[in-house]
């Protein structure tokens, strides 16, 4: 298949991404972005590429959801024996990437990743509907299954051992937290003449801010 043909041209939609007009913490400047998502109303703002990889390099990608964020990272929540949870466990580093298509804005940040709290996990998995919660006791993630019918079944299995309310988190089962030190921030512009501005933690634990070519 050829698809040359599929292209687009991008518009500025908030004006250009200049340095006088963006906050000096990635921080502030992610939370301003991913409220003009929300504001939009875009589906699945919270919606974000985890990128992991082997102890020899060997890379995965995946799409997760974004369930928190502060001045301590990204999070999000997945079985610690998933192949994500493998790779983490043998090697911390990871990159996240936001794309809000309908606003030509792009956000990725690089890091290491780190395991929340048992209190954090907990009080995250209570939060969840019941079915969700339902289903991280029916299965683990990655492994190899012999068909539909054993989700089905296993989760009417689970169904009738649990009572609601009372559903445990699994020990399987948490969060992570990607702790930046790098984030890069790209709006689309006309005449594929894009605007990336990228900051870099430094060693002082200031952020120093620096405007790349596209």
């Amino acid at each position: 298949m050829n698809t040359e043909k599929l292209r687009r041209e991008y518009r500025t939609y908030s004006g250009h991404l200049l340095e006088e007009n963006v906050s000096d913490d990635p921080f502030e400047q992610f939370e301003k972005w991913f409220s003009d998502a929300i504001a939009a109303k875009l589906d699945l703002p919270d919606a974000m590429t985890l990128a992991t990889a082997t102890p020899q390099g060997l890379p995965s990608a995946r799409m997760v959801v974004l369930r928190g964020f502060d001045t301590k990272g990204f999070c999000f929540y997945t079985d610690y024996g998933s192949q994500k949870g493998r790779e983490l466990a043998e090697n911390p580093n990871a990159a996240l990437v936001f794309y809000w298509r309908e606003l030509d804005r792009q956000v990725r940040s690089t890091g290491t990743v780190e395991k929340m709290t048992a209190a954090e996990s907990n009080a995250y998995f209570a939060s969840r509907p019941l079915s969700s919660q339902l289903a991280v006791w029916t299965e683990r993630q990655s492994l190899v299954i012999t068909g539909r019918e054993h989700l089905t079944e296993g989760f009417q299995r689970v169904e009738q051992t649990y009572s609601p309310n009372t559903i445990p988190r699994p020990p399987h089962w948490g969060g992570y937290r990607l702790v930046p030190t790098l984030f890069e921030f790209w709006q689309g512009c006309p005449n594929r003449l894009h605007d990336r501005l990228c900051y870099t933690l430094q060693s002082n634990r200031t952020w120093e801010m620096k405007r790349l070519s596209p």
